[in-house]
């Protein structure tokens, strides 16, 4: 299947989508933020929030009787954007997003200290045409405030185009439909790990499946 040919604009989601982090990285940083809030995180645990395996990471950390607001200014707090960046790859099926001939936005939880480093450090800013880290103020996915927001900045809201949203999430498959999008959801940890499986109009482990 082709889908460029179908969508009049794309929206992408960043971590875990297009791009990883060395797990030596994460593990370090939930080693640090463990310490300041005198609680271990397990390789498990890390690996869940991380990669938002259960979905909403702040209810998954009151399930754990972990604060989520200290959660978030120690994480934040400990992470390093130049360290991050070094320690950021591309995943290689991602390259098609660079040869799309269609407006292409990214949408993602990403903050933007530690967004900007990466797409400078993998030379990928200029894929996208526009972009959103999310915040308190614009919401996040699975609300479809941030998607809509970078729809009208790409000048595709409103008019009747045709749009997907490709993430590795439910909550990317969430906003997408909230939004009125089609979903691709690109599995990169595996229904095994995560544990359940997530729906979408297209399943793939792959980008490379698309074409």
């Amino acid at each position: 299947m082709d889908l460029e040919r179908e969508y009049d604009f794309w929206l992408l989601d960043l971590d875990g989508t297009l791009v990883d982090v060395e797990w030596a990285y994460t593990r370090d940083v939930f080693d640090r933020v463990g310490d300041r809030l005198g609680r271990e995180f397990t390789d498990r645990e890390a690996d869940i929030l991380w990669n938002g395996l259960t979905g909403s990471r702040d209810r998954q950390l009151e399930e754990w009787g972990v604060d989520p607001e200290s959660f978030w200014e120690a994480f934040h707090d400990e992470e390093d954007p130049l360290v991050r960046a070094e320690q950021t790859y591309l995943h290689e099926d991602a390259a098609f997003v660079a040869e799309l001939d269609a407006p292409v936005g990214l949408v993602t939880h990403c903050q933007e200290f530690l967004c900007e480093p990466v797409l400078d450090n993998l030379g990928i800013r200029d894929w996208f045409d526009a972009r959103l880290c999310c915040t308190e103020e614009t919401g996040w996915k699975p609300d479809p405030g941030p998607v809509q927001r970078v729809m009208t900045d790409l000048g595709v809201a409103h008019n009747g185009h045709l749009g997907v949203l490709a993430g590795d999430g439910a909550n990317d498959v969430g906003a997408a439909w909230n939004a009125g999008l089609d979903a691709i959801h690109v599995e990169r940890v595996g229904h095994e790990r995560r544990g359940q499986c997530v729906l979408g109009d297209y399943r793939v482990r792959s980008f490379d499946e698309l074409y």
